[in-house]
């Protein structure tokens, strides 16, 4: 159990690692960028589970009821509204011209094609996040070791795995806010993993989270 717990425990690093390095650094373009990320964050659970045979990943795709997506469906609305509501109220109180130059200038984010990085975000990038994290770095985690061990593993890779993509993006302040709320959103998403045993509840709600921030990265780019 403790091998099994480490080797979990050093794919996630792994691939946050790399992952950190080629935003911090490398900066290839998004395409690029998203490509090596859906080889790491799911090949690598795939390959592990294929050497560990009780690792069952198709397990955290089982839906056991349509009450569970209509849970999702409703707490992902209410995320919604959430960010996109501190938006509005604190969004004068803080300067977002820099994610705009950021996304332009290190990932080749731009109007023509922000749309199609939108629809990628919250539909495949939401789902492959939630693979890695969720299912394999806490539910599958959890398996090999304790219950608080795999929520504070699982939302603190979460939070600092965004901290490359997002430097130069806000102030410290808000930098600092933002992880922190990825952690604290890593430990929600974890208790409905948790509860109903699979990752599509916070597929949904983190396609919705993901819903808000385009719409505010569509007003950003002056799209809408």
């Amino acid at each position: 159990m403790v091998k099994k717990k480490k080797t979990i425990i050093l794919i996630v690093l792994i691939g946050c690692l790399i992952m950190g390095f080629i935003d911090a650094v490398i900066s290839p373009q998004y395409l690029i960028k998203s490509f090596i990320k859906i080889i790491l964050f799911s090949i690598m659970p795939i390959l592990y589970s294929r050497y560990d045979t009780n690792l069952n990943l198709a397990s955290l795709f089982k839906v056991k009821s349509k009450k569970e997506i209509i849970i999702a469906i409703l707490s992902g609305v209410a995320i919604f509204t959430v960010i996109l509501g501190a938006y509005f109220i604190i969004g004068n109180f803080f300067d977002f011209s820099n994610v705009v130059s950021s996304l332009s200038e290190n990932a080749g984010i731009n109007n023509n094609n922000f749309l199609f990085v939108t629809i990628y975000i919250s539909f495949i990038n939401s789902l492959l996040e939630e693979f890695y994290f969720r299912g394999f770095a806490f539910l599958k985690l959890k398996e090999v070791s304790t219950r608080k061990f795999a929520y504070i593993f699982s939302s603190l890779a979460f939070a600092f795995y965004h901290v490359a993509m997002m430097i130069g993006w806000f102030d410290i302040s808000l930098f600092i806010l933002t992880i922190c709320g990825l952690f604290v959103g890593g430990l929600i998403f974890n208790y409905f993993n948790e509860k109903y045993k699979n990752i599509y509840v916070t597929w949904l709600i983190h396609m919705f989270a993901n819903f808000a921030i385009n719409y505010i990265g569509f007003m950003l780019f002056n799209l809408i």
